[in-house]
């Protein structure tokens, strides 16, 4: 800002000549001058037609040299107050500078202080930048620092052996803080092995000889405590599951302690436990199979077959087993439920031995099976967890697995029950469903090896069952009795029996072999039949044994499918052909006629039209003994018949179709010329529906 000096400013009270200052001014001239141009005069006018101001000029008429020269003076007298107000402000003026002056002096005083300030921060700012380079390397440092302090602790404390440690492993008892100590020292172990930094060291020259030396303590002295502990096992009467449970699986480091630092000796205790398990688990075997078998009841023989006559043959003939116990040869009965009883626990033998019980083989089997399962179930799970390896479960089984196949390959041969033999392949079949659920692999193969053995033994069986219908004596077995043929039932009984086990099992072979059987039944049937003199007598036989078949396959279930269907369909034809048997029986003469010379047409050009001297002796022999005859072949039914149902369902049967003979003869009389004569012979439909009726009440 330029200085303002007190002499350059005009007193007020000094003359003001406002003409000199101002000058004249001569606007005409200006005006005149050849400088001024009108180019562009048009354009500005028609810019400024809407202008209010100069609309008013030329609305006024007033010359623009007079306006211009109006405006002129206003401004100039604007002027001149513009300057009297300043040198009225003048002091004001002087006084605004003087402080100006002042302000920037002392702007300028601290324009250099901040200079220097400035200069100094960036010394600091120097200094700190030093500062902060020697504090990271300083942390550096100490983070190297840190990081080899805690390596070397570790390796201190890896490799060095406290008192402690060597008082405890030395001449303290194995308990839970030996354990402890044990880890610890397998730890360190581990760490001169593993680490070649520390087999380089020095330390572990002076550490070495003592590790060892506790490695070999330790090992001598789990060593003898493992073995006394297994010695528990041999001792009469041991829980060995508990004893596993609660003592041998609490120091299961041991076990790993040995196979990591004392290999051999790790061996030797395996084997001990495998020599001592195999021992133990094989006698606790043989002597429940001994057990068993003082239980056993004898189903069937050799000679209990479907097609084997009941009568002895001889004198010398062994006594026969009661008939209670041989029953259940060829019926299922309440056999099935030790299916629905398959994880029921094993049989106790002395006590069902104190209470005179006996079971048929298959319960036996279930409960030899159930305690293998269950005592293989325990013993797989402990080595596993004991000594991390299942081989140690098949080395100890080799024994009781031995045990059981002795035991099973001296039944077998022995064995001629064919339900029983079912049962116990069911047995092997939903055992392994439950190993399969506990998720245990152990018992696969030797199941699969089991149940490989009972599959030939069955179909011997059966097959001998199969060639005793084949090879029946008919002579010997011809009973001269209608009722259902003790043959039949058994093969009904033993054939319900198979079809009902095999519905869960599903094995197409049986079926297949259910079919032989039931064309060898079907062909020795049909010859004892033929042994009656009278067809009659073959159709009321062939009848009661097919109902009695069907009767016995339903009560078994609805799983007969095949086999009932077949029977079925032999019953319902063989029924047919029995009511014509016994409607030709009585009424002989009616069906004859009816047959051969009702269905003619009276108009028809015949050579002997039917007349009512051939018709009138039939409707007088029906009209004088219908209901007789009825009452006759009722009572023929009752005593030909064992099922009392089927009976009255032919009765029924052949009661109706006796009503359609009689029937379409009157239909016949009807069409006869002169037939109406014998009207007041002829007995009413409704009075034979009648009689049907009164015996249908009987169902």
């Amino acid at each position: 800002m330029a200085d303002v000096t007190p002499s350059s400013v005009v007193s007020p009270a000094s003359t003001f000549d406002l003409g000199a200052f101002v000058g004249d001014l001569n606007v005409e001239e200006d005006l005149g001058s050849d400088d001024v141009s009108l180019e562009g005069l048009q354009q500005e006018l028609e810019e400024c037609k809407n202008d209010e101001v100069v609309a008013n000029i030329l609305s006024k008429g007033t010359k623009l040299r007079d306006y211009t020269k109006g405006v002129e003076n206003d401004l100039r007298k604007v002027e001149l107050d513009s300057i009297q107000d300043y040198i009225k402000e003048s002091d004001n003026l002087v006084s605004l500078h003087d402080q100006i002056r002042d302000c920037d002096s002392i702007l300028s005083h601290m324009e250099t202080l901040l200079s220097g300030f400035q200069a100094e921060i960036g010394s600091i700012s120097s200094d700190i930048k030093i500062l902060q380079e020697k504090s990271m390397d300083m942390g550096l440092r100490l983070k190297n620092r840190k990081v080899a302090e805690s390596k070397l602790a570790k390796f201190v404390e890896d490799i060095i052996v406290p008192p402690r440690m060597v008082d405890i492993l030395v001449d303290g008892e194995v308990n839970e803080e030996y354990l402890r100590t044990l880890e610890t020292l397998s730890k360190k172990l581990k760490f001169v092995e593993v680490d070649p930094m520390v087999k380089a060291s020095k330390a572990l020259k002076d550490v070495q000889p003592e590790l060892e030396k506790l490695r070999q303590k330790a090992v001598s002295k789990v060593f003898d405590f493992i073995v006394q502990k297994l010695y528990a096992l041999r001792k009469p009467k041991t829980n060995i599951q508990i004893l596993q449970q609660n003592v041998l699986l609490k120091y299961k480091y041991v076990i790993t302690f040995l196979k990591e630092h004392g290999k051999e000796i790790y061996n030797e205790v395996r084997a001990a436990y495998i020599d001592t398990m195999n021992k133990v688990l094989s006698a606790h075997f043989r002597a429940y199979i001994q057990a068993l078998e003082k239980l056993q009841l004898d189903i069937a023989t050799a000679e209990d077959l479907i097609g084997v006559e009941t009568r002895s043959s001889g004198l010398f003939t062994r006594a026969r087993e009661p008939l209670k116990n041989r029953s259940a040869v060829f019926a299922l009965g309440d056999r099935i439920n030790i299916i629905k009883g398959i994880e029921e626990p094993a049989l106790i033998p002395h006590i069902a031995e104190a209470s005179s019980l006996k079971y048929p083989y298959e319960v036996l089997f279930r409960s030899l099976q159930k305690l293998l399962m269950d005592t293989a179930t325990s013993e797989y799970n402990f080595c596993e967890d004991f000594f991390g390896e299942e081989n140690v479960f098949y080395e100890i089984f080799s024994g009781p697995f031995g045990v059981i196949d002795e035991h099973i390959n001296t039944i077998l041969p022995n064995c001629y029950d064919a339900i029983g033999l079912m049962l116990m392949i069911l047995i092997i079949r939903q055992h392994q469903l439950i190993m399969s659920r506990r998720r245990i692999p152990c018992l696969d193969s030797y199941l699969d090896k089991v149940n490989i053995s009972l599959w030939p033994r069955f179909k011997m069986v059966f097959d001998m069952h199969l060639s005793s219908l084949r090879n029946a004596n008919v002579r010997t077995l011809w009973e001269d009795d209608v009722h259902p043929h003790y043959v039949m039932r058994r093969y009904a009984e033993f054939t319900a029996s198979l079809i009902h086990l095999n519905t869960e099992y599903g094995d197409s072979q049986l079926e297949l072999n259910l079919e032989r059987l039931r064309m060898a039944v079907d062909d020795l049937i049909i010859k004892l039949a033929k042994n009656f003199p009278k067809p009659k007598l073959q159709t009321v036989f062939l009848i009661n044994n097919y109902d009695m078949t069907i009767a016995v396959l339903k009560e078994a279930g609805p799983e007969g499918g095949k086999i009932q269907m077949h029977f079925e369909e032999l019953l319902k034809s063989n029924t047919t052909l029995f009511v014509e048997e016994l409607l030709q029986e009585h009424f002989n003469g009616l069906i004859k006629f009816v047959k051969s010379r009702a269905s003619e047409d009276s108009s028809s050009n015949n050579d002997k039209p039917i007349t009512v001297a051939e018709v009138e002796p039939l409707v007088k022999d029906f009209a004088s003994r219908w209901k007789a005859a009825i009452e006759l072949m009722h009572k023929d039914v009752i005593t030909s018949f064992s099922n009392f149902l089927c009976g009255m369902e032919i009765l029924r049967a052949a009661l109706t179709q006796l009503l359609l003979y009689y029937t379409r003869l009157s239909d016949c009389i009807k069409r006869i010329v002169g037939g109406s004569a014998l009207n007041k012979d002829l007995v009413s439909i409704s009075s034979i529906m009648y009689e049907i009726r009164k015996y249908s009440r009987t169902f």
